[in-house]
């Protein structure tokens, strides 16, 4: 197997890490050509990385040809400036692995794995079997991506598994467990990395020292989410609590059924194409974008 500098790893892979939003048009159809761009706006406004295939990203919806296909533009559009992370939404270690091995002519800096999410839970034995079996047969580093509500990873099974499997470098937490997020900074190893995806506690976490977030606001607001992550390290709380605050008030005002046609909407209102979600997902309604547009005064 490769050998993983993590401390390099670690140190690359911290910070701000937005999720790609998926560029369907209303007929449902991926539009890749458009990829580009959106990695050009997200870079210039401040992200230290980007993850597609996650769930803002709708990644569950892609079939392997899309998949492939929305990777591959990913890369092209980062061309190397930041860390490029794939995300793996599958129901068995052979999809992932064969998703993965697709993608075998462009870099991928990590992989970002959900357990199974379908109705049958693995035990913990198993589990630790998958992501093994994930970076044995494709030599990528993994971050397991912690959000599915009837299959959520406890923190002992999360720091065995990292200890059994030289690739699993660290997680994203996506439950509003703050303990969770606390326990595991204390716990894991100097070169594991913790990431929160939880909007509503993005300070939070910061300030707990977790080494930065995937999540749909850091997709709606790169910049944004930057500077409140470069405020809390520099420890100017009081400025990031601020924005805390502001970024609050949006979370509560969206719709997480349609999350991520609200993103898309939230990027559109800063000069990006307005994308469709992909049905049956709903496109964001007028009284959305009314409550939206109130809580975005004060952000955009």
């Amino acid at each position: 197997m490769p050998q993983i500098d993590k401390p390099a790893l670690k140190k690359a892979l911290r910070g701000i890490l937005p999720p790609v939003t998926m560029p369907f048009g209303e007929d449902g159809k991926l539009q890749s050509q458009t990829i580009a761009d959106q990695m050009d706006w997200t870079i210039k406004a401040g992200a230290n990385g980007v993850v597609a295939g996650g769930s803002t990203g709708e990644g569950h919806t892609l079939a392997t040809e899309e998949f492939v296909e929305a990777m591959k533009a990913t890369a092209a559009g980062v061309a190397g400036r930041v860390p490029f992370v794939a995300g793996l939404i599958v129901n068995s270690t052979k999809e992932a692995i064969d998703r993965t091995n697709a993608l075998h002519d462009i870099k991928v800096d990590a992989l970002q794995v959900t357990p199974v999410h379908y109705l049958f839970k693995p035990g913990p034995d198993a589990t630790v079997a998958h992501f093994r079996q994930i970076w044995e047969e494709t030599g990528i580093p993994i971050i397991i991506y912690n959000v599915i509500p009837w299959n959520y990873l406890s923190v002992d099974l999360m720091l065995r598994i990292m200890d059994e499997v030289p690739g699993v470098i660290g997680m994203k937490q996506s439950s509003g467990d703050l303990k969770s997020v606390s326990d595991l900074v204390q716990q894991t190893k100097p070169d594991n990395i913790v990431l929160t995806g939880v909007d509503a506690l993005l300070y939070s976490a910061f300030a707990l020292g977790a080494d930065g977030a995937i999540s749909a606001l850091t997709a709606a607001l790169p910049g944004v989410t930057s500077k409140l992550f470069t405020l809390t390290e520099a420890g100017k709380h009081e400025e990031a609590l601020a924005i805390h605050n502001k970024l609050n008030r949006l979370w509560n005002a969206l719709s997480h059924d349609n999350l991520p046609a609200c993103v898309k909407y939230i990027q559109h209102r800063q000069g990006q194409p307005m994308f469709a979600p992909r049905a049956p997902m709903e496109v964001v309604s007028d009284a959305q974008k009314q409550k939206m547009d109130e809580a975005l005064k004060d952000l955009i």
